[in-house]
């Protein structure tokens, strides 16, 4: 299937390791070009390195909570493409714990890079985006049944996919599609800190693993694909949705 994805330039957060490297991979093996950032240089380096090099990618270390990261990745994107055609914002996870535990310190320091910094984003890209352009939001399957251990996610993401989809409603006219990812247990480093934390990540993976349908963690390259996709003009028609990828672990509809 061609995604109409050759040619075009798209920026992708947190995209030195992780679900955002997955994604950017996705991206460029149907042919986009991409921007990515990290909060290292080296880590960003080796991903642009990963991706293919200068052609195919180029680095912005930046955090997704700094007011200018936006703009620098279109000012990257321009620079070096010439273009840019959208943006999937991904961001650390919040740090676990439950609602008696995190501190006011963990709630503001996740609100500015998970939440607020995911919307400073969209909206800057927003008014640099024409007809086909395409924003993304990976978020999590705690956006509708809060994960046991992770309260700052479970309170964050859920407001964060209802702007989401406010914004798909506003940007709809002008031909901009907005949507949501909803991974659950994909195999990431994320993933296996979570695992490690109470002493048992074997046991705690064959656990969780016991929940999935389909009986495994999900590789990061199958929510890679799903991104491109949703990223790509074969999408066209869909905006405003929230989208699992997590092997069926959500059971409502």
């Amino acid at each position: 299937m061609d995604l109409g994805l050759e040619g075009r330039v798209y920026a992708v957060t947190a995209a030195s390791r992780g679900l955002g490297f997955a994604s950017a991979e996705a991206l460029v093996a149907d042919g986009a070009r991409v921007v990515v950032t990290g909060r290292g240089q080296a880590s960003v380096d080796e991903a642009v390195k990963r991706l293919g090099g200068p052609a195919s990618a180029v680095g912005v270390v930046a955090d997704n909570a700094a007011p200018d990261t936006a703009e620098r990745l279109i000012a990257a994107a321009e620079q070096h493409f010439g273009r840019i055609d959208g943006v999937l914002i991904s961001a650390g996870g919040p740090p676990a714990g439950s609602m008696l535990s995190a501190t006011d310190e963990e709630w503001v320091g996740a609100f500015e890079s998970v939440f607020l910094g995911a919307v400073r984003i969209a909206r800057r890209f927003a008014a640099e985006l024409g007809e086909g352009g395409a924003i993304g939001f990976v978020l999590s399957g705690s956006v509708r049944e809060p994960i046991g251990g992770l309260a700052i996610s479970n309170g964050l993401r859920p407001g964060l996919a209802m702007a989401a989809k406010t914004l798909a409603e506003e940007l709809g006219p002008q031909g901009i599609r907005v949507f949501g990812l909803l991974p659950a247990r994909i195999d990431t480093e994320r993933v296996q800190h979570l695992d490690s934390l109470g002493g048992d990540p074997e046991g705690a993976r064959a656990r969780a693993s016991a929940g999935i349908p389909l009986r495994r963690y999900g590789r990061p390259e199958e929510f890679g694909k799903v991104a491109a996709f949703y990223l790509s003009p074969a999408a066209s028609y869909l905006t405003g949705v929230m989208v699992p990828v997590d092997g069926g672990v959500l059971k409502g509809i």
